[in-house]
């Protein structure tokens, strides 16, 4: 029988318990060691993606010196790391932070009501148990990351029921599964499918990614020989900060770099492939129809997956799917792939804010309707950040600047005796409106219509540019004349005019 428990109060409540979530805990205990926090997160254990994902060879697709945090070292060898060892890693500092006062698993965050009266949030969870939990919070920061938890992207393959092996989303990988002598067919050609297929081809009888399209890959050592120098001797924090700095710049140059000469950046990458497989590259299999970074770049440490195809034990095949048959899948070429066990890496289906249903005074919200303010809050929606990272660099650097930036306001609503700050945008169409990101890759595109909106100039806009936001979110002052700072009686008696007019 469900129950609802006592109500508790915090200043910050933070929905999330992964990189994000973390991220913002340690900033706050840090730079706000006044306030309360809890963080609630609907699993079992922290970690949030890298909890989740559990499929054969799951690793970063970053490297480790920008998608670790800007506070806490990475002190392991290899850059681009397993998922096991970034575990390893959040919850070296979640002991070392002592987080666990502040962490409660297994709360899944179903709402979030905003009250101008009583300036607050009230957010309603449901734990382990069933049970109600009502908390009530002073500002809400939404970590939960930009992808649906429930479901994968189902691509609606024809006959999709009849075939008689394992058919299995990465996204839900079941525990110890043994796919030892088997024929292995991968549907898709990103970050997922690249990992997935070298990793399995040690107990596999065979490995085919199957893709409708080629991506772009970039081959790079796992090991950052210049890090791992540098931590021999200096101290660690050192060597970190230094490596931090040159991988953003170098991340930096090559994205421009991909963006104004993308002939120059296909033909270097199109090398590390050619070197990677030792001799020239399927045209149809490794030529993408489209410029590097116009969709995310698939990273390959020490060229593993060409290593598996060089040695027989995988191949790519490009073509479309006609329908699955009992046997594998039958392709429109007429060429059939025999397939004991079809993985489809077919991508993530794209959610915002966690799916928490949010509302202000009342009134429903709709992300959709509503513009970014300077890539991390939105226009008209008091006391409330959310993280969504950057598709051309690793999450994290969104994390670290997004997690002071609200340590700032914090500060400021402290400093000025206000409790309430709010994006305020009064007249939304006097904006310049642009698509919010130019990135062609399936699970943005499916997801536009969920994504808030974006104009054309700051301070109402989202980018891709990390050093840019980095200084409007650490350096411009909070008060930019576009943040409404103010209590909750002036912010209730604001709405009670609006609604009379």
């Amino acid at each position: 029988m469900k129950h609802e428990t006592p109500v508790e109060h915090f200043d910050v409540l933070i929905v999330g318990a992964g990189i994000s979530g973390i991220g913002m805990a340690v900033h706050l205990k840090d730079k706000c060691p006044d306030r309360s926090f809890v963080m609630l997160d609907r699993g079992e254990e922290i970690g949030g993606t890298w909890r989740l994902f559990q499929y054969p060879g799951i690793r970063s697709d970053s490297d480790m010196h920008t998608l670790g945090f800007e506070f806490e070292p990475w002190r392991e060898q290899k850059a681009i790391a397993d998922g096991p060892s970034i575990m390893k890693y959040l919850h070296r500092i979640r002991n070392e932070r002592k987080l666990d006062d502040h962490i409660r698993l297994g709360h899944k965050v179903l709402s979030a009501a905003w009250s101008s009266a009583d300036a607050c949030w009230t957010v309603e969870a449901e734990n382990s148990k069933g049970d109600t939990v009502r908390i009530t919070a002073g500002f809400l920061y939404l970590g939960a990351g930009y992808y649906d938890y429930d479901e994968g992207h189902d691509a609606g393959f024809v006959d999709k029921d009849k075939f008689r092996g394992d058919i299995i989303h990465p996204q839900f990988w079941p525990r110890d599964y043994d796919y030892s002598g088997k024929r292995v067919v991968i549907i898709g050609s990103g970050a997922t499918a690249v990992t997935l297929l070298p990793s399995m081809t040690d107990k596999a009888a065979h490995v085919t990614m199957l893709q409708r399209t080629p991506t772009w890959y970039a081959v790079r050592p796992a090991k950052d020989a210049l890090a791992n120098f540098m931590r021999r001797i200096m101290p660690d924090e050192w060597a970190y900060a230094i490596t931090r700095r040159k991988n953003v710049f170098m991340q930096h140059l090559f994205f421009n770099r991909a963006r104004t000469r993308p002939d120059k950046v296909a033909k270097m990458l199109m090398k590390g492939v050619r070197k990677a497989l030792g001799s020239e590259p399927d045209p149809v299999a490794f030529t993408p129809p489209y410029n590097p970074w116009e969709q995310r770049l698939c990273l390959v440490p020490d060229g593993d997956m060409f290593a598996a195809i060089r040695d027989g034990k995988a191949d790519v095949v490009t073509d479309h799917i006609e329908r699955f048959t009992e046997t594998g899948i039958q392709l429109k070429s007429g060429q059939h792939l025999d397939a004991d066990v079809i993985i489809t890496a077919t991508g993530l289906k794209l959610a915002m804010a966690g799916k928490v249903a949010m509302s202000v005074d009342g009134r429903p919200v709709d992300l959709h309707e509503h513009y970014y303010y300077k890539g991390c809050m939105f226009s008209n929606i008091p006391n409330m950040v959310i993280v969504f990272g950057y598709l051309n660099a690793s999450w994290t650097l969104k994390v670290d600047i997004v997690a002071k930036y609200v340590c700032r306001l914090l500060n400021h609503l402290k400093a000025t005796g206000t409790r309430i700050v709010m994006p305020r945008l009064d007249d939304p169409d006097s904006i310049e409106e642009e698509p919010i990101f130019d990135f062609s890759s399936g699970y943005v595109q499916r997801g536009l219509h969920l994504l808030p909106r974006n104009a054309v100039n700051m301070p109402w806009r989202v980018t891709q540019d990390y050093l840019f936001e980095k200084k409007v979110l650490t350096e411009e002052a909070v008060d930019d004349g576009v943040l409404q700072f103010t209590t909750e009686m002036e912010r209730a008696e604001a709405d009670r005019a609006i609604a009379a007019e």
